[in-house]
């Protein structure tokens, strides 16, 4: 196959002659399809600044010259790009690699993943083809039905923390192909590169926000999945978020010892703030997974994430937004839609209590035209008639 195109597109045809000269036989239509996924997903530029669409203004000789690199065993990823997210009072570090890289990261993850989801655990649903946390609330809500008890568990800085070394066995055992074996190595040490322009060193941790992370982070806690079964525990886990539901307390207790017990082999820790035993039965106990909180029968949204999304109405419509009333409420639909398209089946009182709250923040037309203001006080108003949160 043969990448070929102008500026602005490539077109590929078979044509594999001249593979067999390289030291590894990667399929160009492997690369095609990893930046078609790429490119869908869009995203910012990592260190040297190139955006996807500079990108595919050079789409032919960019694949080409990755595919050649991949192909001889010359290819050497960039530094990580850092960039800080706000979560609660701090920030979250995610590595952004460059478009390059994430196509090769992405061509890796097209070839090894069918064989490595393939071994994993039915109640691993994080970053998974098929899997939401959607289905993961569900499980963990049947599962409430049967289990009383609860071991809520947070693993701290996960993603920053997992070990090279044992990650590196694990890639050794279920990864054939020698060439995605090295490049999972390379990308691995690849340094960050902090916002001050400071190169660091790396030698834990694979970062969020790379394409290959997830399914890394998910092949190192394999083994927790299968200690826990084999114990005959019930756990639901999505990525680093899990719970294990238990009969009686002491069952409880002893899985919380188990699970200390192999994260502390394993290089990680637990949470000590966040990780802890509950009764889900009893008010003011329970347990909080993926945006909503378990307590004594029932399934609410969690407080963060309600105020989470009162922040972000908050901020359409603050005095000063300078947008027509329209425009803000073409703003706010998608976010409501898609919140209660999540939150659908937590208590029903969060529904009317979220509809009060949109509807309290009444929209007039300013003096100055396009102008909207913003008061709670007023006759009828134009948002809360025409927002599109449905009732339960």
């Amino acid at each position: 196959m043969t990448l070929s195109g102008g500026d602005h597109g490539t077109t590929a045809t078979r044509e594999d002659s001249g593979v067999a000269t390289k030291s590894f036989e990667i399929s160009k239509r492997l690369i095609w399809e990893a930046w078609k996924r790429v490119a869908a997903n869009q995203g910012g530029p990592g260190v040297d600044r190139q955006s996807i669409e500079l990108f595919r203004n050079r789409l032919a000789r960019n694949l080409y010259a990755l595919w050649n690199r991949m192909s001889s065993g010359s290819y050497f990823p960039q530094p990580v790009k850092e960039v800080l997210i706000p979560k609660g009072d701090g920030f979250r570090p995610l590595g952004v690699p460059t478009i390059t890289d994430r196509v090769a990261q992405m061509a890796v993850k097209l070839l090894v993943e069918p064989k490595i989801d393939a071994i994993f655990h039915s109640s691993s649903f994080g970053y998974r083809p098929n899997k939401s946390g959607k289905q993961a609330v569900a499980q963990a809500r049947r599962n409430c039905w049967r289990y009383d008890w609860v071991v809520d568990i947070d693993l701290k800085s996960f993603f920053d923390t997992i070990d090279h070394e044992l990650l590196g066995r694990a890639v050794e055992k279920h990864v054939r192909e020698p060439w995605a074996r090295l490049y999972i190595r390379r990308w691995l040490e690849s340094p960050v590169q902090k916002q001050t322009g400071e190169l660091v060193a790396r030698d834990r941790g694979t970062p969020q926000g790379g394409v290959i992370s997830p399914l890394l982070a998910n092949l190192y806690l394999h083994e927790l999945d299968v200690e826990m079964r084999q114990a005959g525990l019930v756990m639901v886990r999505y990525a680093d978020d899990a719970v294990v539901l238990c009969r009686t307390q002491e069952e409880a207790e002893a899985a919380l010892s188990r699970m200390r017990a192999w994260v502390d082999a394993n290089g990680l820790k637990l949470h000590p703030d966040k990780t802890h035993v509950e009764d889900c039965r009893m008010e003011g106990q329970g347990f909080e997974f993926l945006g909503y909180r378990f307590e004594a029968g029932e399934r609410w949204v969690r407080k963060k994430s309600l105020m989470g999304l009162r922040d972000k109405i908050r901020a359409l419509t603050r005095r000063n937004r300078g947008d027509s009333i329209e425009g803000i409420i073409a703003s706010i639909n998608p976010i409501l839609r898609g919140w209660f398209g999540y939150f659908q089946n937590a208590h029903r009182y969060t529904f009317s209590s979220v509809d009060g709250f949109v509807r309290r923040y009444r929209i007039s037309e300013g003096r100055q035209g396009r102008t909207a203001r913003i008061s709670t006080s007023g006759a009828s108003s134009r948002l809360g008639e025409r927002h599109v949160l449905p009732s339960p």
